[in-house]
């Protein structure tokens, strides 16, 4: 095979800086965006809950289809997105998904009625959902093995971000607009980012992975170029390639163990309540007697983008499977100390360190690992409907899990804390059972890895 002289300039002493500052621009390109209108679109709604109730005069059942509405969308999106991603690409499926963003950003903030903001929510969902599964496989597919799961961590490392700004915004518009309008600004606000991020995503190049799987070496050849990979990686994803031919479908017989573990990690993600708590942080915090519930979110969205970073540091460090483990033991006592509070049998004021401490192992554990361990442990042919198997049982759960808290909640205020606390002890057992280490294994021989 011969390289072009554009790859075969990568190739040379000088590559590995080169390579890192292409890698990362690309990355960047994606994870910085796409994750930030994940966290703000998925956040914001918080900030909105009790404008909402009043304006619609809300139950708590139909709070939670309200809340919910989003998460339907993201299911949806996070399962079909696979298909379009293996056929058109990560990155130009991503643009679509930046129109939708757009769209949902201003129609929620415009909705003349309950049923006109349910639709705009579910076609956010739709981006959110989508954009869980792509961004993440984009930038699997582009990453150094050694550096992967602190680039992939990237994804979620603005993910909480989007988290932070969806509070801090809220409590700006409050205090700059306040009256019966404010709402919608905060909404609205979305469909800033999500206009940049189209525009950035016309300045990144299609994964050379995805790009050898359609037959067009030479455009892979410049993809490898343009992000810095050393030309003789071609050589490495064709191989691969001929174990795990382009066009196979994803299938129970052949790929049961890599989507169990998809689906385990992304059920286990979600039964820690990590979306509850943050969907409905005010209430929590309301029910447990804090005079300030505004401010000690902004507190726990710092918190978690703190602790992501340090996440982000270790998982190349310390692996995948031992923050999972780390995180299921820490977070199982947080819990515990929230239904604690909630159930009345602690005081009040061990509720905001017990949340904390909770977003601290979460972060660190389960919210740095799952896109990760997600968009590595698939063969390329599939990756995206694998990937997109895993994101869709994450966002069903999330659904689920926050169309009942309100109503759970309001039953006995410390029982979802509880239900959580023990799928933690669960998901300890299973992790150290079931798990393989991925850390550092390159994507084309994580099928000898995961069997």
């Amino acid at each position: 095979m011969t390289d072009t002289p554009e790859s075969a300039a990568f190739s040379g002493a000088d590559a590995q800086p080169r390579a890192r500052r292409g890698v990362l621009a690309a990355a960047i390109g994606t994870a910085a965006l796409a994750g930030l209108l994940f966290g703000f679109d998925t956040a914001v709604i918080a900030g909105v809950t009790g404008d909402l109730t009043r304006l619609f005069a809300l139950t708590p059942e139909t709070l939670g289809v309200t809340v919910s509405a989003a998460l339907w969308g993201t299911l949806v999106g996070a399962l079909f997105a696979g298909k379009p991603g293996d056929a058109f690409g990560s990155r130009d499926s991503l643009r679509v998904l930046a129109v939708l963003y757009f769209v949902a950003g201003l129609g929620c903030a415009l909705a003349p009625s309950w049923t006109a903001f349910l639709v705009f929510r579910f076609i956010c969902g739709l981006a959110i959902g989508g954009s869980s599964v792509l961004a993440p496989v984009y930038i699997a597919e582009i990453a150094p093995p050694r550096h992967r799961g602190f680039l992939v961590g990237l994804f979620q490392l603005m993910i909480v971000t989007g988290i932070l700004v969806a509070y801090l915004s809220n409590a700006t518009i409050a205090g700059l607009i306040g009256g019966e309008a404010a709402w919608r600004w905060k909404l609205g606000v979305t469909a800033a980012p999500a206009l940049l991020f189209f525009i950035l995503l016309f300045a990144i190049p299609n994964s050379p992975r995805w790009l050898i799987t359609k037959g067009r070496r030479g455009e892979a050849s410049l993809a490898m170029a343009r992000i810095g990979a050393p030309s003789a990686e071609l050589d490495r994803i064709e191989e691969a390639l001929e174990r795990d031919p382009p066009g196979e479908k994803l299938s129970w017989r052949r790929h049961r163990r890599p989507m169990l573990l998809a689906i385990l990690i992304a059920m286990f993600n979600q039964l820690a309540g990590i979306n509850a708590v943050l969907y409905y942080l005010n209430d929590i915090f309301a029910r447990a007697g804090s005079l300030s519930p505004d401010r000690q979110a902004v507190m726990i969205g710092i918190a978690n983008l703190v602790f992501t970073l340090a996440g982000m540091a270790l998982i190349d460090r310390l692996g995948r499977k031992t923050l999972l483990l780390a995180g299921a033991a820490g977070m199982t006592l947080c819990l515990a100390a929230a239904a604690g509070v909630l159930f009345g049998a602690l005081g009040t004021g061990l509720m905001l360190p017990a949340l904390i401490g909770f977003i601290a192992f979460f972060a660190t554990s389960q919210g740095a690992v799952i896109w990760v361990y997600i968009s590595e442990i698939f063969p390329t042919p599939v990756r995206a409907r694998g990937s997109a198997l895993g994101a869709s049982t994450h966002w069903l759960m999330n659904a689920l899990i926050a169309g009942i808290f309100p109503v759970l909640i309001a039953w006995s205020p410390g029982a979802p804390f509880v239900i959580f606390a023990a799928a933690m002890v669960v998901q300890f057992v299973v992790v150290a059972a079931v798990f393989p280490e991925t850390k550092g294994v390159d994507l084309d021989d994580m099928a000898q890895r995961i069997d």
